[in-house]
């Protein structure tokens, strides 16, 4: 079959590799129908993230036909259509039966490595290093899904792709970043990045009970994206400081909550911004953090601060200090998508919302390279890219 291979950073190629087959008795086989590239690849695309080998299979946000079922996979058959969580969670573990399925005690075959420096290992996903259980990824013709009566979501025909595909990832991951807001009537809540996932972390604010959103980018197209689709106030931080900006709108107190929607690689001004970048290019700082000490600085006293976009590693020069004396509370992590999927999937079927509306890009999986240059770069106007095996 054909598949997007990583070979190196800004270096994906299309190859010809092994079909999947069915490994465990709980695997089911998948037909790619569509997949789309997250704003996490482009960490990897950009050789950031660590333990990727050349040759592995990129793509974590996907869905397709089932070809074929472990005899032990009880709820789906071949030829269901379902949407797959990016994550990887055996069901059963003691954070799976908590719904915090990201956490997953069973899926990552290789938590040894994580433990070095996180402590604990964490659940599998779909091509996203070996960090992360080093699982082919899904920019390919077929994947293997493992513990599928877990992480694959029937999902009914005659709803385009388009429509569905955010399931799987981007739409839990901003829902969640709503959701760890603790979302209260009145609440003004603020985004950093107007990609799909801050998009879709404003709608789901709204759909939270926030009175007042506001999307922080410096991209004219997707704070238009923001204010069309997400019906968000916006700041560009190029124009002006969106810390004094959000002071102003707030009427002084500041966001109740804040949502980090961009992660390991934000974009900072001026000299700090360059010197966050010089660093983590030489490995002297493993991430670029001025999106979160912007967040600290600016949220209201005793709000909180929800972290959705990735991080893999270190940061410095965070304004601890701020966070402690103001009481800010901190969540984040990766998504626990099959705690969510459920509930959108009902979303997008009863027309409550259309998440198609992010992808402005349609490309074959042959020109995958030129839809991560397309991404990367935000080239003309592009907010999401969807793959077509």
């Amino acid at each position: 079959m054909k598949a997007v291979c990583w070979y190196g950073a800004n270096d994906v190629r299309l190859e010809t590799v092994p079909e999947p087959k069915i490994i465990n008795p709980k695997d089911a086989i998948l037909k790619i129908t569509s997949a789309t590239i997250c704003g996490s690849d482009l960490h990897i695309y950009d050789g950031y993230i660590p333990t990727m080998k050349k040759g592995d299979i990129l793509g974590h946000e996907f869905m397709g036909e089932v070809v074929d079922v472990g005899r032990e996979v009880k709820k789906l058959k071949v030829g269901d259509r379902v949407v797959v969580s990016s994550i990887i969670g055996c069901g059963e573990c003691f954070f799976c039966k908590q719904q915090s399925w990201s956490l997953c005690d069973n899926s990552n075959p290789n938590g040894w490595m994580q433990e070095k420096v996180y402590g604990f290992g964490t659940s599998g996903i779909f091509g996203y290093s070996h960090l992360f259980g080093g699982y082919a990824g899904a920019f390919a013709e077929y994947v293997r899904v493992p513990f599928a009566d877990h992480g694959a979501v029937k999902v009914p025909h005659g709803i385009p792709d388009e429509k569905l595909l955010p399931i799987s990832d981007a739409f839990p991951t901003g829902f969640m970043g709503a959701d760890m807001c603790d979302i209260q009537p009145g609440d003004i809540v603020a985004v950093w990045g107007c990609g799909p996932v801050g998009l879709f972390a404003m709608r789901s604010a709204y759909m939270l009970g926030a009175e007042r959103v506001i999307g922080i980018d410096r991209v004219p197209e997707r704070l238009q994206m923001a204010r069309d689709f997400a019906k968000a106030e916006t700041i560009n931080y190029e124009e002006i400081d969106a810390g004094e900006a959000l002071k102003e709108m707030t009427g002084g107190r500041g966001p109740d909550a804040c949502i980090d929607a961009v992660g390991l690689e934000a974009h900072g001004m001026g000299l700090e911004g360059f010197f966050d970048e010089a660093k983590q290019t030489i490995r002297l700082e493993t991430d670029r953090p001025p999106v979160l000490r912007q967040m600290m600085v600016a949220c209201r006293k005793g709000g909180t601060l929800s972290i959705m976009g990735v991080y893999g590693g270190f940061v410095d020069k965070m304004p601890m200090g701020a966070a402690f004396n103001k009481s800010l509370t901190f969540k984040m992590g990766q998504m626990h998508g099959q705690k969510y999927m459920p509930m959108l999937l009902e979303k997008v079927v009863n027309n409550e919302i259309d998440p198609s509306q992010v992808f402005s890009h349609t490309l074959p999986l042959a020109e995958a390279k030129q839809g991560f240059e397309i991404f990367k770069h935000k080239k003309d106007n592009c907010i999401k890219v969807l793959l077509k095996p």
